[in-house]
């Protein structure tokens, strides 16, 4: 019965998901040194932790920063803005940026994906024909 009141009260899952990040802070080999973090991984990493923190979903965010070795404090939203070249076509900035992105690829022509695809990012397709649409 406890079990089940817990459960339905999201306190179990909350316990379970806190158990796992401690774990993972606990497993973590400080010693073992991180490839340095590159601009397109800091700004990738950036976008999904927003997303993380607007879904709530707090301890895999925290797990996130952790191993990806990302500043504690999230980077100004306007900076991404300014970074990622893309336009906010709402005042709403509550909304994570990857939404607009998604919204921007469901929508766009196929032309307009390629181009989005490729644009900007100094890491390119090991194999040419990935990012072509046929």
């Amino acid at each position: 019965v406890l079990k089940d009141t817990l459960e339905k009260r999201g306190v179990l899952e909350h316990l379970r998901a806190r158990i796992r990040a401690e774990i993972f802070g606990a497993l973590d080999d400080e010693r073992e040194p991180r490839p340095q973090l590159s601009h397109e991984n800091l700004l990738i990493n950036e976008l999904i932790r927003e997303y993380l923190e607007f879904n709530k979903y707090k301890y895999t965010a925290s797990v996130l920063i952790a191993e990806a070795g990302q500043p504690g404090v999230p980077l100004d939203r306007q900076f991404l803005v300014r970074e990622l070249n893309v336009f906010e076509e709402s005042k709403d900035n509550t909304i994570p940026l990857l939404y607009g992105i998604l919204a921007h690829f469901l929508h766009g022509t196929k032309d307009d994906i390629q181009n989005t695809y490729l644009k900007g990012s100094s890491l390119q397709p090991s194999d040419p024909s990935l990012g072509r649409q046929t």
